[in-house]
């Protein structure tokens, strides 16, 4: 079934060099559009859950964080888009006043979706004059670090729009697929046998610690050293980004522990349905025990019973129902599990092997920050090559970086090598003009493995590598 889908347009483009922060927010707002360019204007109305925000809202709400803490602030004579979006877009901060319940806003069918898209490139274009101004920008470092704070507060919505509209297909009876199917199986890799790394942190630091307290985007973290002040540089912005809530760094005392190498799959928690997990008190805790009885839960979200396929399951995906079968999603990592899932999965686990258990938060931050992809296991889905000519020495170099990069930056040369991989999907793809200090700072970003690809005034093709066994949060590399 076909319906009709939205175009969106990216964001405008200057003939004025353009600074490292601007060419990230653009990498930024460009990911956000690519995600709801599959969705028609009907499709972005949906909430389908109290939990939940449509994807327009989602869409006006972002901008709605630049233009109220940054434009207003910071662009003397700034004239709003609309003077009723300074409140209808608001979320939850009471100190700038009122706002619409969160539950009426699948009713918002005014202001149509493109003046959304107005919104936003009106904001875009108000964000890059800022940007691009000199020396007056400089001056106000404040500024940067609002723009770096809503660019992370974006990323977390692009999430949520992937977590959203996949909760509003699958409630629609028709179950209407995000994407098209996918051309070709992405993996037919085995995951490998499960290991663990042992730790032994005794007394350890956790929480955020910036590389250099003069970096830190708060400046109210930071150390006063005397002389002039000097503005921050956008990357050490970005580099030394944190959320409130991820410090203070402060001591915490550790017992020595273990962690698995890799993710449990979805074959994995299969076995534990099958020995009727759902269905014994013992294992769940008690609050669990009873949400499963008042929700009826025999699987979790996204599953369900399919008589036609050898394991019994099929899976609603973005891309619509797939069986539980293929290697493409028995092997790979179970999602969309409750805690009281992952609790009593962890129960049955040490019924088998004592002493197993879920992670701490704490043993998770200081095994991730120590050893992280230390395993050597497989991503998912794995890369393969199609024998393209110079796939090989790509895919070496996406594989060697890894564990830093999410969303990829290559011209057009390499984007058709991307395309023929399942394990990229293309964002963004567009003639770009680039000055001499783009070329350079492109080169140093490639040069300190923050990009891949190469550079000139060439058809640019941005992709989202989905070869990490993560949540789906974009991270741009640089």
């Amino acid at each position: 079934m076909q319906f009709q889908t939205l175009g969106h347009t990216a964001v405008p483009a200057s003939s004025a060099p353009a600074s490292p922060l601007l060419d990230r927010y653009r990498a930024v707002r460009a990911a956000t559009l690519a995600l709801t360019a599959p969705l028609s204007p009907e499709d972005m109305m949906v909430q389908s859950c109290a939990e939940a925000s449509p994807a327009k809202w989602h869409l006006a709400h972002t901008t709605w964080f630049f233009e109220t803490f940054v434009l207003r602030e910071f662009v003397p004579a700034y004239q709003d888009f609309h003077p009723d979006f300074h409140w209808l877009f608001n979320s939850y901060y009471n100190s700038l006043g009122d706002m619409p319940a969160k539950s009426l806003r699948s009713s918002f069918s005014r202001p149509p979706v493109a003046d959304i898209l107005a919104y936003r490139t009106h904001v875009d274009s108000a964000i890059a004059r800022l940007l691009e101004a000199a020396p007056e920008f400089p001056a106000n470092p404040e500024a940067a670090r609002r723009i770096v704070l809503g660019l992370h507060h974006e990323q977390q919505h692009q999430e949520l729009i992937a977590t959203d509209i996949k909760h509003a297909l699958f409630t629609n009876p028709l179950h209407p697929a995000y994407l098209p199917p996918a051309t070709s199986s992405a993996t037919d890799a085995i995951a490998p046998p499960l290991d663990w790394v042992a730790f032994a942190p005794g007394l350890t630091q956790i929480g955020f610690a910036p590389s250099s307290p003069s970096k830190d985007c708060h400046p109210e973290r930071a150390q006063r050293v005397e002389g002039p002040a000097v503005p921050p540089h956008p990357e050490d912005l970005w580099d030394n980004f944190s959320f409130d809530n991820e410090s203070p760094r402060h001591a915490v005392y550790l017992a020595p522990f273990s962690l698995a190498t890799r993710l449990v799959t979805c074959a994995e928690y299969l076995a534990f349905m099958d020995d009727n997990a759902y269905t014994r008190p013992e294992l769940w805790l008690s609050e669990g025990w009873t949400t499963v009885h008042e929700q009826g839960w025999r699987a979790p979200l996204y599953w369900q019973p399919s008589p036609e396929t050898r394991s019994g399951w099929r899976i609603f995906t973005l891309r619509g129902w797939q069986p539980l079968d293929s290697n493409d999603l028995s092997e790979t990592p179970v999602t969309h599990l409750s805690f009281f899932e992952a609790a009593a999965y962890a129960e049955w686990v040490s019924r088998q092997h004592p002493g197993t258990r879920l992670p701490t938060e704490f043993e998770w931050e200081y095994a991730a920050s120590h050893q992280p992809h230390t395993s050597g296991a497989p991503s998912f889905p794995a890369l393969s090559e199609s024998g393209v000519p110079g796939e090989r020495s790509l895919l070496a170099g996406v594989q060697a970086r890894e564990p830093a990069l999410d969303l990829i930056y290559v011209n057009a040369e390499c984007a058709s090598v991307l395309d023929r991989n399942p394990a990229f999907v293309q964002l963004f793809l567009d003639n770009v003009k680039m000055s001499p200090e783009d070329h350079a700072a492109d080169l140093d970003a490639i040069a300190r493995q923050r990009e891949y690809g190469s550079t000139g005034d060439e058809e640019c093709a941005i992709y989202r590598y989905t070869g990490r066994a993560k949540s789906l949060i974009f991270t741009p590399a640089a």
